[in-house]
């Protein structure tokens, strides 16, 4: 039986990490200010007609093609609607992601992390829901038991970071949350339906201390397990209260 080893959430996609040691869930929505926000750029289309606002990824900057992104911490202060980001390279910035004149100042600052010849950022979209990959709004489940595998296959340690999951979980054997998928689990007092598996993309080949790509993780993935999925997307369907440490339970 797996455990909650830690939780992150991602306030503004593929703009930093926060760690939280709990959280409430509700059906059909995503960790709490999860991907609540992503940075637009200049190819950016967005489909207007969309239901709660979901947009797809490519419209927004990623670490796909931004790798200097997946060094970035970040900070939410729920009460001032506040988020400060860090990056190595940078000074700090804390500002309102709602906020114009806010809005403006980000991108000023984040610009310089956009290489040449990349879409640059122009703006901040704000989902109804969440922006995950996916339509359907879910967490991501990350086998810390899988990562340690893959790292073996790179040939050195990694930080279980790069997949930017929600809920990285400890004491399975590696791969076990594949089998997960069309069941049903328990976190804490809340339920999921695992959904389907997780397609990595090139972000996850980037340092999450430097943001520089250093290791060929999608090559150690279908070298290994001829695959190109890491974790599991899993949907809310019954809400509750998760923390870290609460035990994990196939219900079907």
């Amino acid at each position: 039986m797996g455990q909650i080893a830690q939780i992150w959430r991602h306030p503004i996609k593929a703009h930093g990490r926060e760690a939280l040691v709990q959280a409430r869930l509700e059906p059909g929505r995503a960790l709490p200010f999860d991907r609540q926000w992503a940075v637009t750029h200049a190819a950016t289309k967005l489909d207007e007609t969309a239901v709660e606002g979901w947009q797809h990824c490519r419209n927004f900057s990623r670490g796909a093609g931004v790798p200097l992104l997946q060094a970035m911490q970040a900070r939410m202060d729920v009460v001032t609607g506040t988020i400060t980001l860090t990056h190595p390279k940078m000074p700090g910035i804390t500002f309102n992601p709602d906020l114009p004149t806010d809005q403006e100042k980000f991108i000023h600052w984040v610009q310089p992390l956009t290489p040449s010849g990349r879409p640059q950022p122009t703006g901040i979209f704000k989902a109804k829901n969440a922006l995950t990959d996916s339509e359907t709004v879910s967490l991501s489940i990350m086998n810390l038991a899988s990562h340690d595998a893959i790292s073996d296959r790179v040939g050195r340690p990694l930080s279980p970071l790069r997949w930017r999951g929600n809920l990285l979980v400890r004491g399975l054997n590696a791969w076990e949350e594949r089998s997960w998928v069309g069941k049903e689990i328990r976190i804490g007092s809340a339920e999921f339906f695992i959904r389907k598996e997780i397609t990595r993309c090139r972000m996850t080949e980037a340092s999450t201390r430097t943001g520089m790509r250093d290791a060929d993780t999608l090559g150690a993935l279908r070298a290994g397990w001829d695959i190109q999925e890491m974790g599991v997307h899993a949907v809310v369907t019954k809400a509750g209260e998760i923390a870290v440490d609460d035990e994990i339970k196939v219900l079907s």
